[in-house]
């Protein structure tokens, strides 16, 4: 089964209900959001009446709660030291709030060493992350590590650093990864033939691992380090490779998202990306339409 959704919004006024509503409405049966701004920490207290009912009618229309996604906010950062006590502070409070949401998967950047060096940001991740789960009482929630570009200081872009981050957590069926098709095509990992990916992924970490792929085109050539995500069929990877990772049968039943960027900073394009990827018919007028409301 295809599970294809995209990034929504999280309104303090009608939270998850409002997120379901926001994502049925672009055609998807799966969506990731953040319980906040993903720039700040601000959380507003969970409603439970609203939770019951989102939850009401995903049971209605037969969505898999299990299979929708929360993100981390950008700001934490478990390798750097001098945020490292309020990074671990935010994430338990935020794995409560998931648990009390009733979701399964948080996507968590592994951050930026900083300039202390990449085995000394592996280390505080998986330190912050053990002493996360220490803290967290019955916890439903597996933590997803996403692949990252290599821009800057981030930890992530090799799937050898992830492998490590992994081993050190003790806890560990609350760990996953998060693919990122953009992260990995400028992390200089060749998408052509995802298949030989795929069997590299599994000998490094385990396909079992994989929770979530983030769906995104590229604005730059492979190996750029440089994370700047395209709408789908737009950028360097190109429409059909991402097809061909869509419905790769490894990733039957896991949730891809789309992150793809709003066109002028104000159309969200996720209806018709979704529409595109179901009938696997790529519109090279799509911007141009969505642009002129021709859609």
């Amino acid at each position: 089964m295809l599970l294809i959704g995209s990034h929504v919004g999280f309104n303090k006024n009608t939270q998850i209900l409002g997120s379901l509503e926001e994502a049925l409405s672009y055609g998807a049966n799966t969506f990731m959001f953040y319980t906040g701004a993903p720039q700040n920490t601000i959380r507003s207290q969970i409603d439970e009446k609203l939770t019951e009912k989102a939850r009401q009618k995903m049971k209605e229309i037969g969505m898999d709660e299990k299979k929708i996604i929360v993100h981390a906010p950008y700001i934490v950062n478990l390798c750097n030291e001098e945020k490292f006590d309020f990074s671990v502070n935010f994430l338990v409070a935020e794995l409560e709030r998931i648990n009390e949401l009733g979701i399964k998967y948080m996507v968590l950047h592994p951050g930026s060493h900083v300039g202390i060096g990449i085995e000394k940001g592996i280390e505080n991740i998986s330190k912050g992350l053990n002493l996360i789960f220490s803290k967290v009482k019955n916890n439903n929630v597996t933590i997803l590590l996403e692949t990252m570009a290599g821009k800057g200081t981030e930890v992530g872009s090799k799937l050898e650093e992830i492998k490590e981050i992994l081993d050190k957590v003790e806890e560990k069926e609350h760990m996953g990864v998060c693919l990122d098709t953009c992260h990995l095509n400028d992390a200089g990992y060749d998408l052509e033939d995802f298949d030989e990916f795929l069997n590299t992924f599994d000998k490094i970490i385990g396909l079992e691992k994989i929770g979530c792929i983030h769906i995104n085109d590229s604005k730059n050539e492979q190996n750029s380090h440089k994370d700047r995500h395209e709408n789908i069929g737009f950028g360097t990877i190109g429409f059909d490779k991402l097809i061909k990772i869509i419905y790769n049968e490894k990733l039957e039943n896991i949730p891809k998202i789309l992150e793809t960027p709003y066109v002028d900073r104000e159309y969200a394009p996720y209806k018709y990306e979704i529409e595109m990827i179901k009938n696997k018919i790529f519109d090279k007028d799509l911007i141009q339409k969505i642009r002129a409301k021709d859609i």
